[in-house]
């Protein structure tokens, strides 16, 4: 029974807490160092810049391993999950097209794969820059088709939050410029 405790204890304390600081990308990166030769690693298989990345997640989840979208009257909404939210149908595309069948939602580095994938299929079928946090993060949230059809256009709330991850993915941008000459 001691042994049980003990080990449901320490599944606990091990389990990812977000960054202390996530207005901060170099303070991110201090923090977890593996998330950035993650972001890295998906820029250079992508193109997505990591600011991109980290913009889409911080709005996402939060930097939550575990993030669920908000149950209404005890029903779930959705499927999303994890880091970048990402609902079941549209992960298993992405494991079933990139071959990584053990991709984790719960997983940053695959996480950050994922992001960086989604964004080339966005560039490729709908000319959205990997640069353009504002409209990828449109994309993302609504689908390809969604976005298409234009599904955002009244979503004032949706418009604000797109707003949001341009403004992160810039911030990020200028501190990881800075945090590299440190």
């Amino acid at each position: 029974m001691l042994a049980t405790i003990v080990l449901v204890a320490a599944g606990c304390a091990s389990a990812p807490k977000p960054p202390r600081q996530i207005d901060d990308a170099c303070a991110i990166f201090a923090e977890q160092p593996r998330w950035y030769r993650a972001a890295r690693q998906a820029e250079r298989r992508w193109g997505t810049p990591v600011q991109v990345q980290l913009a889409i997640i911080r709005a996402e989840s939060g930097f939550r391993h575990n993030a669920r979208p908000r149950a209404t009257q005890g029903q779930l909404l959705s499927t999303a999950y994890g880091y970048p939210q990402a609902i079941d149908g549209t992960w298993d595309w992405y494991r079933e097209q990139t071959g990584n069948r053990r991709a984790r939602r719960t997983s940053f580095a695959d996480a950050v794969d994922f992001i960086g994938w989604y964004t080339d299929v966005s560039q490729r079928q709908l000319g959205i820059s990997k640069w353009d946090a504002h409209n990828q993060y449109l994309a993302y949230h609504e689908g390809h088709g969604g976005f298409q059809r234009g599904s955002y256009r009244n979503k004032d709330w949706l418009l604000r939050t797109a707003r949001r991850v341009d403004q992160y993915a810039h911030t990020y941008g200028a501190q990881l410029r800075q945090c590299r000459r440190r």
